[in-house]
């Protein structure tokens, strides 16, 4: 990863076997979020999500998206995302 100006960071998140999806994989640049796409899920709503966050500041997806839970699990995709993104965060220092 590099954290250049102007670079774009990719990355591909594991998520945990408790969400549908499988995979998250992420462009940053200028801790920005420039394209997201879950592999797996609920198609609908994660496409709807990856669009809503596209442009956003990373720290903001991480605040507004920690801690949801899918029902009675203890995350979710939208919580795994918020998880890819404090990785990002703490391999860039």
């Amino acid at each position: 990863m590099g954290n250049a100006k102007g670079n774009v960071d990719k990355i591909t998140f594991r998520t945990s076997d408790m969400v549908c999806s499988e995979e998250i994989i992420l462009e940053i640049k200028d801790d920005k979020i420039e394209s997201l796409e879950f592999v797996g899920g609920c198609p609908g709503n994660l496409l709807g999500i990856s669009k809503l966050v596209q442009g956003m500041d990373i720290d903001s997806v991480i605040q507004k998206l920690s801690g949801v839970r899918c029902g009675g699990k203890p995350t979710s995709c939208p919580d795994q995302l918020a998880a890819a993104l404090k990785m990002y965060k703490a391999k860039k220092k």
